[in-house]
């Protein structure tokens, strides 16, 4: 019977001994389960673990404890080779002397397929990621995103279950890093094969994938869709580490499944909002996440909880968006908003001094215990 995860991690250590002797643990204790067909995403700064992670999947390192399943298969000390995985490096790997042909039959040829069968499906791989007539260039001769493609092709020419990306997209220019994240994924979609990919980008790990494993010190802090991990993060690091937030930091005064009241000394007031974090408790010290682009900017005259006056720091336009730093009672608060219409007049933008109410939604306020 077929396993329902492509790729399973029970408990997984891996410690690497210091250069001075020490002993420290890369992985600590990570579980992950990765569903069949699933697009899903390592993110994390360097050293946070997630490139490890993927190396134990490849086999190109052992778990100092716990376990890799493939396929419902215990891994243990079975080399690369004998995995039904293939690797795409951040560097691609290509050999330079070789055509693009060559590369993709690289992998074939080392099996002993026939010719036949070679062209076929490197014909078909090249297909997959649009370089047909592409085949006797030489790596050199092609841009950044046809290097990347080409090493995508030679992962994919030997019919893996699981594809493991490694930063592919890192030595992209913006524009194009975004072309081929969304190329990257109509591929996956429509391969129906399992892609494990490590990035430190985290818009790019929003963009592509259906779920996403937020890393930290060798831990998994959090995973979960692109959605629940940006607007209910559980933890102060994920909140921060993904997107922007404005944080203030109180005690809860009290607290129910759907709602807690937390005083913020700092505003010398209660601010209601959503718990979080697992095992919160009535006079523990937390802290408040509130995204900028989820601050309202209320009417002067709008009355009732959750509304501050403030006072304009500075105020940015950027094109696409308007950033409004405001001082509240002393606290530094960011404001997202949304440029919907295009004008021309100063006075429509917010300037140096200016009073204004803000709203804080009590949805759009998260109750975190402190890391």
């Amino acid at each position: 019977m077929a396993s329902e995860f492509a790729v399973e991690l029970r408990d997984v250590v891996k410690r690497f001994i210091t250069p001075e002797g020490n002993e420290i643990a890369a992985v600590d204790h990570v579980t992950m389960q990765i569903k069949n067909g699933e697009f899903f995403s390592m993110l994390g700064s360097s050293g946070c673990g997630k490139t490890t992670s993927l190396r134990m999947i490849a086999g190109f390192e052992w778990p100092s404890e716990g376990e890799v399943y493939i396929e419902g298969r215990a891994m243990g000390h079975t080399p690369p080779y004998q995995r039904k995985v293939n690797t795409v490096f951040q560097n691609y790997a290509l050999f330079q002397h070789m055509t693009v042909y060559q590369n993709v039959a690289f992998g074939l040829e080392m099996e002993g397929a026939s010719p036949d069968e070679i062209k076929k499906r490197v014909a078909r791989a090249l297909e997959m990621v649009q370089l047909t007539g592409m085949e006797r260039r030489r790596p050199r001769q092609l841009s950044g995103g046809q290097q990347q493609r080409v090493a995508v092709a030679r992962a994919l020419v030997k019919t893996p279950d699981v594809l493991l990306l490694d930063e592919p997209l890192g030595a992209l220019d913006l524009k194009l890093r975004k072309e081929m994240q969304l190329e990257l994924k109509a591929l996956q979609q429509q391969l129906g094969i399992t892609f494990i990919y490590v990035t430190h980008d985290q818009e790019e790990a929003l963009t592509m994938s259906d779920r996403i494993a937020v890393m930290s010190n060798g831990q998994v802090r959090q995973m979960g869709t692109p959605v629940e991990i940006y607007e209910r993060p559980t933890n102060k690091f994920v909140a921060d580490f993904i997107g922007e937030s404005n944080f203030l930091e109180g005690r809860i005064k009290s607290i129910s499944a759907k709602e807690a009241s937390v005083f913020i000394p700092a505003l010398n007031t209660e601010v209601k909002g959503m718990p979080m974090s697992q095992g919160l408790v009535n006079g523990e010290e937390v802290v408040v996440s509130i995204r900028p682009e989820k601050v309202r900017i209320a009417e002067k005259a709008a009355r009732g909880e959750g509304l501050f006056k403030g006072r304009v720091l500075t105020s940015v336009y950027i094109g696409s968006d308007t950033h409004v730093y405001l001082d509240v009672r002393g606290v530094r608060i960011k404001v997202m908003e949304q440029n919907r219409i295009s004008r021309l007049d100063p006075s429509s933008f917010y300037v140096k001094d200016q009073e204004v109410t803000i709203l804080l939604m009590p949805e759009n306020t998260l109750v975190l215990k402190k890391d």
